[in-house]
């Protein structure tokens, strides 16, 4: 016990705040910094458990990382006579306990709250930090309405190691004088069931808690009670929430959010805390009827101190974000249906909703109103699948799909496919875990039918074709071979016809043949193959029978018929302007069979800028001027930088190279294929690069002084790509595809003679030779994600581990002393190493969150590079995009074919 005046270390003890089963709490005030701070003198008996304190200390240091206006910050531990503590933010108001127990809050009181609540929870699980103790008496709200959730994940940092959570031996202690401390998991009231069993949790018991402070901040009484802790807990685990007890005028919104979160399955539950931050900020941006703001107001008995301009007001300052922007969509999307439904269908109605990003990719569920889109999500600093019901205010992210391109759904709706981490997956659009299928290493569209058959194709490869798989996953087996002799190259983008047997796929040479592109029919079980469209890129069918396809930067549509296969009568301008991208042959739209169109309006957002950073992710410099680049080296002198770059409103990609001491870039090719991936020389004398002009990407070398015309090294009848050139000049490192897959090869230099480094069942990519050419890392996708790897030069003897928890493009540190990779965050991490007769590792750390720019489902390209002191990093970064970008709805777009 201390009282005031007492002193632990610099701290002076002021008050005695209050007591629990983590510890006593007091005022103090820390005499160097002149500031009030909370103590939390930790209990004797977890004090003087060295196995307990050590492991405390490790997940303090952990939550210490935890910075967020909606946190109450850790400042250190504390030890002195004995006494050890935990230094935190003193936060001053009341806790939302106090303020419920003045009866129910008003709405315009509760959102706000539990807004920022979401928002703490949601910086915390995204760091991997799960409360674990989540109530209003953790809660506190400031006088200016600021709310600070308290304790944060010292639930978990003062766990028992050694005891299983499964066992009922070491169910939950609530009595705040427990003699196991390491188990004080919760609050009974507030637990998920599977934290009342004792079970393992994760951050869906934060999202349980998350659902019982809400009610009972709407309610004014707690969704679980009992008279003593076991009906309490009985009450958890057996009945549900008086819904009654919430007021009449509660939105039908608010009260399928409590129902998602109060779902005793977790796999049920509401899956991540930010889709409930959405929902709330969406009504408290004033999607409410005013009507039923004042219903809820005389029925709470008290006048909100909010008015709804003030709370509209709040809630548009908040950071934009796609889903509520969806909003707007959802609005008229619901005045379309109420047209379709309700008049002729001979009018087509065009509506533009501003989204915060562009979409990707568009796939319209089977029923015609759940659509799928995938989009950047800030967090992740990757693409995720949004899921939206068109009419509703229900929008969310599907869980586990980071890193996800081109999904598409299964007939009956409740499976949508994907590509990600170099697989072809599947998961239930309802709950449930990610099911991979297959490899894919860079997908480029599927399509199901009824018989649980998937057709797909598995690789940007060219001549790969595309291939079929059971929808519960097996060994694909090819379909189609892109046929040479009329200049195809790629198979890609199939779409089953109704009849489930017949389906549409793009043939194209998407190295910029002269030979026509086109949809062609294929026939399951059959080598029947039929031109249908002239076209560069994807098409689609809608009932009752018409093809949508892309030319001239226009979208049409054409009658077709499903018993000929032919289109008949005149194709008809639906769209112009919307986005083609075309290093793989793609137009971002989707339709669905009640007259609905979804496309993404072009847009910019693909440019990117090179960009010099320092170890601490501050920018340092630019090199040139924002353009289509997709690839970025530095030549070992560090006097210039070689990238590939597209023109844009064309394919067309050449290598350029820039002299950072005279500021001057220079173009290196002039072929009308793709030239791409440039690979330096160790003198910087000579460029490698792959090019597609015989129809498949081979290896030339070219004079980077652009004197010599390009010399052909390695044709291998599939797809070539350089890597990395050996500092003694003497190897080139190269990704070689084998049917879907990719192999590392090396080609000895001057004799050019090509040989087979690593092979594995898996994709391999990103080969990067240290510096003294011993030992080469690369980027393996056999875990089922992308991880870094080292191995031995020439022989492949061995295999070490570098990163943890995923990792893509290896760089070396010029003495060899450190591993740079990116992370599926996109941070740039680097890695201890030691080389000679062995190879070791230490742990990874993160350097900074790089911002490179969006490469879809194409990441064998180099989106940055490091200097040879491993201190100052090139990266090809995103530009920044404006504040939305169009997505354009247009309904009825077929009346014209109609008439």
């Amino acid at each position: 016990m201390l009282a005031p005046g007492d002193r632990l270390g610099p701290y002076e003890i002021t008050a005695k705040l209050g007591e629990g089963g983590m510890g006593e709490v007091y005022q103090a005030r820390e005499t160097r910094l002149n500031r009030d701070v909370a103590i939390k003198v930790l209990p004797p008996l977890f004090a003087e458990d060295p196995e307990r304190l050590a492991r405390f200390e490790r997940e303090a240091q952990l939550l210490a990382q935890l910075h967020h206006p909606n946190i109450a910050s850790i400042f250190g531990l504390e030890e002195s006579s004995g006494i050890r503590a935990l230094v935190m933010e003193l936060v001053e108001g009341d806790d939302l306990s106090a303020l419920i127990a003045r009866g129910r809050l008003p709405l315009a009181e509760a959102l706000p709250i539990a807004r920022q609540i979401a928002e703490a929870l949601e910086a915390a699980h995204e760091q991997g930090i799960v409360h674990r103790d989540l109530k209003p008496a953790n809660i506190k709200v400031r006088p200016d309405g600021t709310v600070k959730v308290l304790d944060f994940g010292l639930a978990k940092a003062m766990e028992t190691t050694g005891l299983s959570a499964a066992d009922p031996a070491n169910s939950p202690t609530l009595t705040a004088r427990a003699t196991q401390l390491g188990v004080i998991l919760g609050t009974a009231a507030y637990m998920s069931p599977e934290q009342a069993r004792g079970k393992p949790v994760d951050k869906r018991a934060d999202i349980w808690a998350f659902g019982c402070v809400l009610f009972e901040m709407l309610a004014g009484r707690g969704a679980f009670a009992g008279e003593t802790v076991s009906d309490t807990l009985a009450a958890v685990l057996k009945s549900e929430p008086d819904w009654t007890a919430l007021p009449e005028a509660t939105p039908a919104s608010l009260r399928n959010l409590l129902r998602r979160c109060l779902d005793r399955d977790p796999k049920q539950r509401l899956r991540d805390i930010g889709e409930a931050r959405v929902a709330v900020s969406r009504i408290e941006a004033g999607a409410l009827d005013p009507a039923i703001e004042l219903k809820w107001a005389g029925e709470s008995g008290s006048q909100s101190a909010a008015p709804a301009n003030e709370r509209v007001s709040r809630g548009l300052s908040e950071r934009l974000a796609w889903l509520l922007c969806c909003v707007f969509a959802v609005g008229g999307l619901a005045l379309a249906i109420w047209w379709r439904t309700s008049k002729p269908a001979e009018q087509t109605m065009y509506f533009s909703a501003p989204f915060a990003f562009a979409a990707r990719d568009i796939a319209v569920a089977p029923n015609g109103h759940t659509v799928a889109v995938v989009g950047y999500r800030e967090s992740a600093r990757k693409n995720v699948i949004w899921l939206y019901e068109v009419g509703s205010p229900e929008s969310r992210s599907l869980a586990d799909t980071e890193g996800a391109s081109f999904p598409f759904w299964s007939p009956d709706g409740r499976f949508l496919a994907f590509f990600a981490d170099g697989k072809l997956k599947k998961m239930e659009v309802a709950g449930g875990p990610v099911q991979t299928l297959c490899d894919a290493p860079s997908g480029r569209g599927g399509t199901w039918n009824r018989d649980g058959v998937i057709v797909f194709a598995p690789s940007g490869l060219l001549l790969s074709g595309l291939y079929r798989i059971s929808a519960s996953g097996g060994t694909p087996t090819r379909i189609s071979t892109p046929d040479a002799s009329r200049g195809e190259n790629t198979h890609r983008w199939p779409m089953f016809l109704p009849d489930g047997r017949h389906y549409l796929y793009l043939a194209a040479n998407v190295t910029g043949g002269s030979d026509p592109d086109g949809i062609f029919m294929g026939l399951l079980d059959s080598n029947e193959k039929r031109f249908v469209v002239k076209t560069s890129t994807n098409a689609a069918y809608a009932a009752p029978g018409y093809l949508l396809f892309y030319r001239d930067r226009t979208l049409f549509g054409q009658r077709f018929d499903l018993n000929t296969f032919e289109l008949t009568g005149e194709p008809m301008a639906i769209l112009t302007e919307i986005q083609y991208l075309p290093r793989i042959a793609r137009t971002v739209f989707a339709v669905s069979d009640n007259g609905l169109l979804f496309a993404q309006k072009s847009s910019e957002a693909s440019l990117s800028r090179l960009t010099w950073f320092d170890r601490k992710g501050n920018e340092v410099g630019v090199v040139g001027t924002p353009d289509l680049y997709s690839n970025v080296v530095l030549a070992r002198n560090g006097e210039s930088v070689a990238v590939d770059k597209t023109d844009q409103g064309s394919q067309n990609t050449d290598v350029w190279t820039y002299d950072l001491q005279r500021d001057r870039m220079k173009r290196l090719t002039f072929d009308p294929a793709i030239d791409a991936m440039p690979v330096w020389s160790p003198d910087g004398a000579r460029l490698l690069f792959s090019s597609s002009r015989q129809h498949v990407f081979d290896l030339y070398m070219k004079n980077s002084d652009g004197a010599q015309e390009e010399q052909l090294i390695v044709h291998s009848g599939t797809d070539d790509f350089p890597n990395d050139w050996s500092r003694d000049g003497r190897y080139v490192l190269y990704m070689q595809g084998r049917d879907v897959w990719w192999d590392l090869w090396y080609v000895s230099v001057p004799e050019l003679k090509s040989s087979l480094f690593l092979k594995t069942p898996a994709t391999i990519r990103n080969g990067q030779f240290s510096p003294d050419g011993k030992w080469v890392a690369y980027a393996s996708n056999e875990t089922g994600k992308w991880e870094i790897y080292v191995t031995s030069f020439p022989q492949a003897r061995g295999k070490w581990q570098v990163s943890i928890g995923g990792g893509e493009q290896p760089r070396w540190a010029g003495d060899g002393g450190e591993i740079f990779f990116l992370s599926p965050e996109g941070k740039i991490m680097a890695a201890p190493v030691k080389t000679g007769a062995s190879f070791d590792a230490g742990a990874p750390v993160a350097l900074f969150q790089a911002n490179a720019r969006e490469i879809i489902a194409n990441s064998e390209q180099a989106m940055y590079d490091v200097d040879r002191s491993g201190q100052r990093f090139l990266i090809n970064t995103q530009v920044k995009k404006g504040e939305t970008q169009p997505l354009s709805v247009v309904l009825n777009w077929d009346a014209g074919l109609k008439r």
